[in-house]
């Protein structure tokens, strides 16, 4: 698939979310003139243009659940939601307080985190009818993004069921997941690596500013699954040690670009070299701390920190512990589940 293609969102969904002026009543010319939109889409349009339409919409029946909860979801509620999660210590801690947040706002369907079988499944159930794959849908938008957006990384989905019957453009849907999925099973449900459950929280009230400034768009965009050059940036580092990963212009000649587009390209994805190498340092960080016995001089050396003591700065800066303080946590942690297992 082309960049430019996983920039776009289908004219299906954009069908899907005009419905709910429909369905209120009203009519969907104005919203549209409004945005620059032709009366009919039938090409796909950018992801800025669907989260400007879906807070135009939003605005218009005061929901931005498109009004397919018992409840409305009344303009800011997504705003709320950001900040109940905001502080938060892990991703963990921070799902479930979105859940309830939004089986108070929504009432149904109702969200629950299950972690079974090394997978964390959230499973939404409804109190009667199957609600539109499009419902289920703008659910795991909302709390994928959010969760995504916390711990600074697109959170793999393994796996997507629908409760509902597959649409006519269920093709769509696998487009836009990345993943498998199923329709008419028994429950909906979005399936994930627990692991990622531990993963901490380290977003300010700034940077939470930033966010909703660019949202609902940024999470369409910069959390879908393969998105752009972003990700083929990651892939590259995490296949080469970062003591070799070399300056920006030398991975721009190696991903056959200049560096004023590549980094034009980053930022349009809302991404930046710095951010990705920090992100892909942090998870190599954790995942060294968590699995292996390496002592954390030579994890720092692995990462290409010059100084320990740097490393230490920078481990500290993403999780809120010392290397060792982490360490020690994961044991306890783990003692804890194996304790739990065996009970």
């Amino acid at each position: 698939m082309a960049d430019f293609d996983r920039r776009m969102i289908s004219p299906s969904f954009v069908e899907e979310a005009l419905d709910c002026l429909k369905r209120a009543g009203k009519s969907t010319a104005p919203v549209l003139a409004s945005l620059g939109l032709p009366p009919i889409i039938d090409q796909p349009i950018s992801a800025e243009r669907y989260g400007a339409l879906w807070l135009a919409i939003a605005a218009e029946v005061d929901d931005e659940f498109f009004g397919m909860a018992a409840r409305a979801m009344p303009h800011g509620s997504f705003t709320l939601l950001c900040h109940c999660v905001l502080h938060a210590k892990t991703l963990e801690q921070a799902l479930r307080r979105a859940l309830r947040f939004l089986t108070i706002v929504l009432e149904d369907p109702v969200g629950e985190l299950v972690i079974r079988d090394g997978l964390a499944e959230i499973i939404l159930t409804d109190k009667g009818e199957a609600r539109s794959a499009f419902a289920y849908r703008t659910y795991w938008i909302l709390l994928h993004g959010i969760a995504c957006w916390l711990v600074g990384r697109r959170i793999a989905i393994r796996s997507v069921d629908f409760r509902c019957a597959e649409p006519k453009q269920g093709a769509d849907y696998r487009l836009f997941f990345g993943a498998p999925v199923l329709f008419s099973r028994p429950v909906s449900r979005l399936v994930f690596d627990r692991t990622v459950l531990r993963l901490p929280i380290a977003r300010t009230e700034q940077a939470l500013k930033q966010f909703l400034r660019g949202a609902p768009a940024n999470i369409l965009l910069r959390y879908r699954y393969d998105a752009g050059l972003a990700a083929a940036m990651r892939r590259h580092l995490r296949q080469t040690p970062p003591a070799d990963w070399g300056s920006f212009e030398h991975i721009a000649a190696l991903m056959r670009k200049s560096p004023s587009t590549l980094r034009h390209r980053l930022h349009a994805e809302g991404q930046s070299f710095a951010a990705i190498k920090e992100e892909i340092r942090r998870d190599m960080a954790i995942e060294l701390l968590s699995t292996r016995t390496m002592r954390v001089s030579d994890v720092a050396t692995g990462l290409g920190f010059a100084e320990p003591s740097a490393f230490h700065r920078a481990f500290k800066t993403w999780t809120g512990q010392t290397p060792t303080q982490y360490r020690r946590a994961h044991a306890t942690l783990q003692e804890t589940d194996n304790r739990t297992s065996i009970a």
